[in-house]
Order: structure tokens, then sequence, then C-alpha cells
């Protein structure tokens, strides 16, 4: 078994018991906890920031930093040892006027909602952990532009656009662009296209495209997926998901789809999330025979979003 694995289902079952239980001890403990990492990734942020601060003055903000961390086991059918462990780390720097983010992740921008078992192809499951410096002309502005190491620590830049137009008022149009060039995978881009659907209070419809193009392997990986997001409560809400997914070599084809139905639920914590997501998965690879499994997550967030 991996150490990430190992890793991942000891944090897991420490958190669940330390939110599940009632006792004052454990509570004092994670509260505790939570608010020790969160102001060491605040006292980071500012510690990083202050190297861009002119002589003598400051901006008037605090640097911000926060910290994403979820965890994860997807056993299924023919596959037991599916572990996942994802860290994102984002630094807003007040000292470059907002419009430079220093990020520390170890998935790509656009991560799917699928479960980990469910992308069989390596631009989904090679190492994507990265550093970049990402700039914008403005806060607020749709295009960014990323200078840092990824994908097993080759240098990349990468520009990336994305804007959401409103349609009609219940129906929303997402779309974004990039493209970008590691050192030694070469050049690649990507497209996304998505509608939102308000179909009532409760409940959201979305359909998403995304497209891959990869340089290396010189093909393009597809991705469409149907969802149904719908709210039970302020704590909890249900995410039911159809995905497909496929390449354009040697023709184009499909290689897997996923049906799924995931339970999200906020804990008494506001910073602490879990995911209970039963799912059936056909694979080309497996003869498309059915693989019926669950994925287990936790996620938490320290620091200041």
């Amino acid at each position: 078994m991996r150490k990430t694995g190992i890793f991942a289902v000891s944090l897991s079952f420490l958190l669940f018991s330390s939110a599940s239980q009632g006792q004052e001890n454990d509570e004092v403990w994670i509260d505790t906890m939570h608010k020790s990492i969160s102001e060491s990734v605040m006292d980071s942020a500012q510690w990083f920031d202050n190297f861009f601060a002119k002589a003598n003055k400051q901006e008037d903000q605090h640097a911000l930093g926060e910290v994403r961390l979820r965890l994860g086991w997807e056993p299924r059918s023919r596959e037991l040892n599916e572990f996942e462990a994802k860290l994102k780390v984002r630094v807003k720097l007040p000292n470059l006027k907002n419009r430079v983010d220093l990020i520390l992740s170890d998935y790509e921008d656009n991560p799917d909602d699928k479960v980990r078992a469910g992308r069989v192809n390596d631009i989904n499951r090679q190492d994507n952990f990265s550093l970049a410096l990402r700039y914008k002309n403005k806060p607020d502005s749709g295009l960014s532009h990323r200078l840092g190491f990824g994908r097993r620590f080759q240098y990349f830049a990468k520009s990336r656009y994305r804007d959401t137009a409103n349609i009609l008022p219940d129906l929303n149009l997402r779309y974004d662009a990039s493209i970008y060039y590691y050192n030694r995978d070469g050049f690649g881009s990507d497209l996304g296209l998505g509608l939102d659907y308000d179909y009532s209070k409760e409940m959201l419809l979305r359909f998403e495209n995304r497209f891959y193009f990869r340089d290396k392997s010189k093909d393009w990986l597809w991705q469409h997926s149907w969802q149904a997001l719908q709210q039970i409560n302020d704590r909890t809400a249900v995410v039911y998901g159809y995905y497909i997914e496929g390449l354009s070599r040697p023709n184009y084809r499909l290689e897997e789809y996923l049906l799924s139905v995931k339970f999200r639920r906020n804990t008494q914590r506001e910073w602490l999330f879990y995911d209970i997501e039963p799912f059936i998965l056909w694979r080309r690879d497996e003869n498309f025979s059915a693989s019926f499994g669950i994925a287990l997550r936790i996620e938490g967030f320290f620091g200041e979003r």
C-alpha cells in the first residue's frame, strides 16, 4: 500500500472521530488544531508578502492565505486500494496590488468531479504538483497568466481566460480556454463550456463539456457530464452525476462512463466537510463490465478564503 494511502486513511479516521464525538476535550482538540494551522497559514502569507513591500511603506491590507486539504478512499470491485490526497495553497499578495497570487497545488485548475477510479488517462492521473505565481492585470479579470514548476518538476507557462454570461434569468453559460507549455511534455490546451440552469430554489442542473489537447501524444481527451445538484438543507447537498470520457485516437470513441450519487455534508464546524459517493463505473480496459464502489472523502479548509 502506498504511503499516501496510509496517511489518507489514518488522518481521515482521526478527523472523522474528532468531528463526530461530542466530548468537550475532542472539540477543544480539533478546534485548537484548526486555529493553529490557520494562524500559521496567515503568518506565512504575510511573511511572503513582506518581500514585496516598498521601503518604509506597506499596504493597509493583510495578506490572505488559504489551505484546502482533501483525503479520500474510493474502493470498488476489482480495485480496493484507490486513495486520494489533494492539497491546494493560495496566497493573496496586497503588496503586489492583489494582482499576483502564489499557488501551490497537486491538481489542475479544472479537476473534474468524477471519482479517481474513473480517470484512466494520464492527463488526470499524472503527478500534477505545481508551484506557480499567477498574475492578473486586475483582481477581477478573467485573464490570468502563470509561471512556475509542475508535472514532475517541469517549468511551465500558462495563460487562461474564463468568464460567465447570463443567457436567461435562470440560465448561465460558463466558458474558459487556456494554452500552456511544459518543457518536456510540450504544448497543450484545454477548452471548457458549461451550462447552469436554476431548475428551482433547491436544484441546479449542470451540463459540462471539456476538451484537452496533448502535444506529447497528439490527441484530444474529451469529457462530458450531466449533473443535478440538490440542496437538502443548510448543511447537506446531493449531486446526481453521469459522466463519459473518451479519446480522439485511434478514433473518436468512448473510454469509460460513470454513474454516481454524492452526499456532501458540512459538519458542526464550518471548515470541515465529508462526502459519501456510491458509484458504478464501466471502462473499456475492463470490457465495460460494471464495477461497483463507494468514495469516502473528508475535506478541510484552513486560513481565510
